[in-house]
């Protein structure tokens, strides 16, 4: 049966909120070009062994998976033992991270030795759809690849900050920590270094359950009680204390960030940046540096990212530095659209003419206006203008003329706006 509906959890775009997305995206692959990145293209689909082989985490459980065909398919369909994971050899990307991995292992010679990149694209990834979670969104990424030092990490927290900025989201708050700080502190706390890992899982969601919630959690997966207490214990203490108690617990994590927070803070003016133990980002494969980035009282970040040293090693077999950091793209528009603030400043004219009017004359005034106006468009003059007006200004159209003759000047009136 037809249907005029997307695909649950995929959505179609009206032009209002096609613009809007195209000038984001503009803007910010502007913003990300002037601090010297480039811009690649990956495919959307990688092969399964590389989507599940990983450190996805949760998303890997998330995978569109695409059956294999023809021949090998009815091969397989035929044998005795057949298991749901075989039936698969591609799978659509959950993120672009994975695929920006493989694009340098397979193209490392003929990249520079610090490789600064931008991703800029489509991911799916098959969530239980509802409000504000959609199965196929945009990620505005930006990675440096073969830096080991942590300029790496304050020239693309700059970055973004600058981007976010150029948005017009000027007070927002950069939340960073180190994995190896959290790591210091679950073993230390007495869990061993296999389960860190589970238990980071379940620290990351403290700003949604609570202490609390946290305790009951650990507590349900078997842990040791006197473990548990402990690492509440030293959490609560890390709360109070900063940057320094974590000094003498986790030296490499606490210089590595002293370093950031001192560049980046110098840097803060509208916005500022912050220790938070507690930060985990949901991905396996960050070795050190995590950060995310919130805004006003939204109840999630608008971007973030952390450094993954290890990954590239997996598929090259040669560990290459690297960190990343991506806009949430979607959230910002849908931001921007519900705020409805005024991005840009063009002119978008509608000209309109009735049918006695010779069309070469007409196309001809176009081209005119089109050297004064950023956007000029025919539009054949209805009987009910009023009507038609009002739909050209929902369009966003700035103003409109009136073609009247080749010899009479166009005069072009602005839409009025209520206050």
């Amino acid at each position: 049966m037809y249907t005029t509906l997307p695909p649950t959890g995929m959505r179609d775009f009206l032009p209002r909120e096609k613009a809007v997305r195209e000038f984001v995206m503009s803007e910010i692959r502007d913003e990300y070009k002037k601090s010297g990145f480039t811009e690649i293209e990956t495919s959307y689909l990688e092969n399964i062994d590389n989507l599940t082989g990983g450190d996805g985490g949760e998303n890997t459980k998330l995978i569109f998976k695409i059956m294999q065909r023809g021949e090998k398919l009815e091969k397989l369909l035929a044998g005795d033992a057949i298991h749901a994971d075989d039936l698969a050899d591609y799978g659509l990307r959950f993120d672009l991270t994975l695929p920006l991995v493989r694009f340098y292992a397979n193209n490392r010679n003929e990249l520079p030795s610090i490789f600064k990149a931008i991703q800029m694209g489509p991911v799916f990834r098959a969530e239980r759809a509802q409000k504000g979670r959609y199965r196929s969104f945009a990620q505005c990424d930006i990675d440096i690849i073969g830096d080991e030092s942590n300029l790496a990490e304050i020239e693309i927290i700059q970055t973004i900050s600058s981007t976010l900025k150029r948005l017009g989201f000027g007070e927002f708050t950069i939340k960073i920590s180190d994995r190896r700080i959290l790591k210091a502190i679950v073993i230390s706390s007495g869990f061993s270094e296999e389960v860190f890992g589970d238990v980071a899982i379940t620290l990351d969601k403290l700003d949604k359950i609570g202490i609390e919630g946290i305790r009951k959690e650990l507590n349900a997966k078997n842990y040791d009680t006197a473990a548990i207490e402990l690492l509440l214990e030293k959490s609560a203490e890390l709360e109070s204390q900063g940057l320094e108690g974590i000094k003498e617990m986790c030296p490499e994590g606490y210089d590595n960030l002293k370093d950031i927070l001192d560049v980046i803070g110098g840097l803060a003016d509208t916005f500022k940046i912050v220790f938070d133990h507690t930060l985990v980002r949901g991905m396996g494969y960050y070795t050190s540096t995590i950060f995310e980035i919130t805004y006003s009282d939204l109840g999630y970040s608008i971007a973030g990212g952390g450094r993954y040293d290890k990954m590239i090693g997996k598929i090259s077999g040669i560990d290459v530095p690297a960190v990343g950091f991506s806009i949430g793209f979607e959230r910002i528009v849908d931001i921007l659209i519900s705020e409805e603030r005024q991005l840009n400043n063009a002119q978008k004219i509608a000209l309109l003419f009735d049918d006695q009017k010779s069309i070469s004359e007409v196309v001809t005034a176009a081209t005119k206006l089109r050297q004064e106006y950023d956007i000029v468009s025919l539009y054949r003059m209805k009987k009910k203008l009023g009507k038609q007006l009002t739909q050209l200004d929902r369009a966003a159209y700035t103003g409109y003329g009136i073609f009247r003759s080749a010899d009479e000047a166009i005069e072009v009136k602005p839409f009025e706006k209520n206050e």
